[in-house]
Protein backbone atom coordinates (compact mmCIF):
# COMPACT_ATOMS: atom_id res chain seq x y z
CA UNK A 1 0.00 0.00 0.00
CA UNK A 2 1.38 3.42 -0.98
CA UNK A 3 0.85 6.01 1.74
CA UNK A 4 -0.13 9.58 0.87
CA UNK A 5 1.56 12.60 2.44
CA UNK A 6 0.33 16.18 2.18
CA UNK A 7 3.00 18.86 2.68
CA UNK A 8 1.12 22.09 3.32
CA UNK A 9 2.91 25.37 3.97
CA UNK A 10 3.01 29.12 3.84
CA UNK A 11 6.13 30.98 2.76
CA UNK A 12 6.55 34.71 2.23
CA UNK A 13 10.08 35.04 0.89
CA UNK A 14 10.91 31.43 0.01
CA UNK A 15 12.72 29.93 2.99
CA UNK A 16 9.81 27.77 4.17
CA UNK A 17 9.05 26.92 0.54
CA UNK A 18 12.52 25.42 0.18
CA UNK A 19 12.06 23.45 3.40
CA UNK A 20 8.67 22.19 2.18
CA UNK A 21 10.20 20.95 -1.05
CA UNK A 22 12.87 19.11 0.95
CA UNK A 23 10.27 17.51 3.24
CA UNK A 24 8.33 16.41 0.16
CA UNK A 25 11.49 14.95 -1.39
CA UNK A 26 12.21 12.99 1.78
CA UNK A 27 8.69 11.58 1.96
CA UNK A 28 8.79 10.61 -1.70
CA UNK A 29 12.18 8.95 -1.22
CA UNK A 30 10.61 6.80 1.52
CA UNK A 31 7.98 5.64 -0.97
CA UNK A 32 5.08 8.00 -0.30
CA UNK A 33 2.86 9.70 -2.83
CA UNK A 34 3.18 13.40 -2.05
CA UNK A 35 1.10 16.52 -2.58
CA UNK A 36 3.02 19.79 -2.11
CA UNK A 37 0.52 22.58 -1.47
CA UNK A 38 0.78 26.25 -0.52
CA UNK A 39 -1.96 27.96 1.44
CA UNK A 40 -3.67 31.09 0.15
CA UNK A 41 -1.95 34.44 0.53
CA UNK A 42 -3.87 36.92 2.69
CA UNK A 43 -1.63 39.95 2.34
CA UNK A 44 -2.49 42.66 -0.14
CA UNK A 45 -0.46 43.27 -3.28
CA UNK A 46 0.52 46.64 -1.81
CA UNK A 47 2.04 44.94 1.23
CA UNK A 48 3.83 42.32 -0.85
CA UNK A 49 5.24 44.94 -3.21
CA UNK A 50 6.97 46.69 -0.31
CA UNK A 51 9.37 43.73 -0.03
CA UNK A 52 11.04 42.79 -3.35
CA UNK A 53 11.97 39.33 -2.03
CA UNK A 54 8.35 38.68 -1.03
CA UNK A 55 7.14 39.79 -4.46
CA UNK A 56 9.69 37.62 -6.28
CA UNK A 57 8.69 34.55 -4.32
CA UNK A 58 4.96 35.22 -4.64
CA UNK A 59 5.32 35.36 -8.41
CA UNK A 60 7.60 32.30 -8.57
CA UNK A 61 5.32 30.18 -6.34
CA UNK A 62 2.19 30.85 -8.39
CA UNK A 63 2.65 27.49 -10.14
CA UNK A 64 2.34 25.57 -6.85
CA UNK A 65 -1.21 24.29 -6.35
CA UNK A 66 -3.17 25.94 -3.56
CA UNK A 67 -4.07 23.82 -0.55
CA UNK A 68 -7.63 22.76 0.24
CA UNK A 69 -9.08 20.74 3.09
CA UNK A 70 -9.60 17.95 0.56
CA UNK A 71 -5.83 17.47 0.61
CA UNK A 72 -6.09 16.59 4.30
CA UNK A 73 -8.92 14.13 3.68
CA UNK A 74 -6.81 12.55 0.92
CA UNK A 75 -3.64 12.21 2.96
CA UNK A 76 -2.52 9.50 5.35
CA UNK A 77 -0.02 11.91 6.95
CA UNK A 78 0.59 15.66 7.06
CA UNK A 79 3.56 18.03 7.26
CA UNK A 80 2.90 21.71 7.97
CA UNK A 81 5.37 24.51 7.40
CA UNK A 82 5.24 28.16 8.40
CA UNK A 83 7.50 31.09 9.16
CA UNK A 84 7.39 32.31 12.74
CA UNK A 85 5.25 35.32 13.51
CA UNK A 86 6.12 36.50 17.02
CA UNK A 87 6.48 32.88 18.10
CA UNK A 88 3.27 31.68 16.44
CA UNK A 89 2.30 30.36 12.98
CA UNK A 90 1.67 32.82 10.18
CA UNK A 91 -1.93 33.98 9.79
CA UNK A 92 -2.08 32.42 6.33
CA UNK A 93 -1.50 28.91 7.68
CA UNK A 94 -3.75 29.51 10.67
CA UNK A 95 -6.56 30.61 8.34
CA UNK A 96 -6.24 27.33 6.45
CA UNK A 97 -6.25 25.31 9.67
CA UNK A 98 -9.37 27.15 10.81
CA UNK A 99 -11.22 25.63 7.85
CA UNK A 100 -10.72 22.05 9.09
CA UNK A 101 -13.57 21.97 11.61
CA UNK A 102 -15.69 19.67 9.47
CA UNK A 103 -12.94 17.09 9.06
CA UNK A 104 -12.18 17.31 12.79
CA UNK A 105 -15.82 16.65 13.74
CA UNK A 106 -15.92 13.64 11.44
CA UNK A 107 -12.74 12.18 12.93
CA UNK A 108 -10.95 12.27 9.57
CA UNK A 109 -7.83 13.91 11.02
CA UNK A 110 -7.50 11.57 13.99
CA UNK A 111 -4.79 8.90 14.19
CA UNK A 112 -2.84 10.34 11.25
CA UNK A 113 0.88 11.13 11.68
CA UNK A 114 1.75 14.82 11.52
CA UNK A 115 4.92 16.88 11.73
CA UNK A 116 5.85 20.56 11.41
CA UNK A 117 8.75 22.77 10.36
CA UNK A 118 9.48 26.48 10.44
CA UNK A 119 11.89 29.32 9.77
CA UNK A 120 12.73 32.64 11.39
CA UNK A 121 14.98 35.54 10.47
CA UNK A 122 16.98 35.09 13.70
CA UNK A 123 18.23 31.85 15.22
CA UNK A 124 16.27 32.50 18.41
CA UNK A 125 13.34 34.11 16.64
CA UNK A 126 10.56 31.93 18.05
CA UNK A 127 10.99 28.70 16.07
CA UNK A 128 10.38 26.29 18.94
CA UNK A 129 7.41 28.31 20.20
CA UNK A 130 5.86 28.22 16.73
CA UNK A 131 6.19 24.45 16.47
CA UNK A 132 4.78 23.93 19.96
CA UNK A 133 1.88 26.22 19.06
CA UNK A 134 1.06 24.05 16.04
CA UNK A 135 1.18 20.99 18.29
CA UNK A 136 -1.84 22.35 20.16
CA UNK A 137 -3.84 21.98 16.94
CA UNK A 138 -2.66 18.41 16.47
CA UNK A 139 -3.69 17.50 20.02
CA UNK A 140 -7.23 18.67 19.24
CA UNK A 141 -7.29 16.63 16.06
CA UNK A 142 -6.11 13.49 17.82
CA UNK A 143 -3.28 13.26 15.30
CA UNK A 144 -0.04 11.43 16.07
CA UNK A 145 2.80 13.95 16.35
CA UNK A 146 6.01 12.70 14.74
CA UNK A 147 8.88 15.03 15.68
CA UNK A 148 12.37 14.45 14.32
CA UNK A 149 13.69 14.17 17.88
CA UNK A 150 17.38 13.53 18.25
CA UNK A 151 17.18 10.46 16.03
CA UNK A 152 19.60 11.24 13.21
CA UNK A 153 22.89 13.14 12.70
CA UNK A 154 21.05 15.45 10.29
CA UNK A 155 19.10 16.91 13.21
CA UNK A 156 22.30 17.77 15.09
CA UNK A 157 23.96 19.21 12.00
CA UNK A 158 21.03 21.57 11.45
CA UNK A 159 21.21 23.01 14.96
CA UNK A 160 19.55 20.30 17.03
CA UNK A 161 15.85 21.19 17.12
CA UNK A 162 13.96 18.04 18.20
CA UNK A 163 10.54 19.64 17.65
CA UNK A 164 10.93 20.09 13.91
CA UNK A 165 13.32 21.43 11.32
CA UNK A 166 13.94 25.15 11.77
CA UNK A 167 15.93 27.32 9.41
CA UNK A 168 17.32 30.81 9.68
CA UNK A 169 16.35 32.92 6.69
CA UNK A 170 18.26 35.87 5.28
CA UNK A 171 17.89 38.59 2.69
CA UNK A 172 20.26 36.89 0.26
CA UNK A 173 19.51 33.19 0.60
CA UNK A 174 17.22 30.52 1.96
CA UNK A 175 17.95 27.61 4.28
CA UNK A 176 21.46 26.18 4.28
CA UNK A 177 22.33 22.66 3.16
CA UNK A 178 22.17 21.28 6.71
CA UNK A 179 18.61 22.54 7.25
CA UNK A 180 17.50 21.12 3.91
CA UNK A 181 18.98 17.73 4.77
CA UNK A 182 17.22 17.79 8.15
CA UNK A 183 13.95 18.59 6.37
CA UNK A 184 14.44 15.65 3.99
CA UNK A 185 15.05 13.40 6.97
CA UNK A 186 11.91 14.71 8.67
CA UNK A 187 9.86 13.93 5.57
CA UNK A 188 11.31 10.42 5.41
CA UNK A 189 10.58 9.82 9.08
CA UNK A 190 6.98 10.97 8.69
CA UNK A 191 6.43 8.71 5.69
CA UNK A 192 7.99 5.73 7.46
CA UNK A 193 5.57 6.15 10.38
CA UNK A 194 2.65 6.38 7.97
CA UNK A 195 3.81 3.19 6.27
CA UNK A 196 4.02 1.40 9.62
CA UNK A 197 0.53 2.50 10.55
CA UNK A 198 -0.88 1.44 7.19
CA UNK A 199 0.19 -2.10 8.00
CA UNK A 200 -1.96 -2.07 11.12
CA UNK A 201 -5.23 -1.64 9.24
CA UNK A 202 -7.37 1.27 8.16
CA UNK A 203 -7.31 3.15 11.46
CA UNK A 204 -8.68 6.33 9.86
CA UNK A 205 -11.71 4.51 8.52
CA UNK A 206 -12.26 2.87 11.88
CA UNK A 207 -12.08 6.23 13.65
CA UNK A 208 -14.57 7.82 11.24
CA UNK A 209 -16.97 4.92 11.81
CA UNK A 210 -16.63 5.28 15.58
CA UNK A 211 -17.37 9.00 15.42
CA UNK A 212 -20.40 8.39 13.19
CA UNK A 213 -21.69 5.82 15.64
CA UNK A 214 -21.43 8.22 18.55
CA UNK A 215 -23.44 10.85 16.69
CA UNK A 216 -26.18 8.37 15.72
Amino acid sequence: MTVKVAVIYYSATGTVHALAQAVAEGAAHAGAEVRLRRVAELASDAAIDQNPQWRRHADAAASIAQASVEDLAWADAFAFGTPTRFGTPAAQLKQFIDQTGGLWREGVLADKPVTAFTAAFNRHGGSEATLLSLANVFYHWGALIVPPGFTDPAVYAAGGNPYGTSATGSQDGGPDAAALEAARYQGQRLARFAIRLSGAGNVTGQRAAEMAGRRA
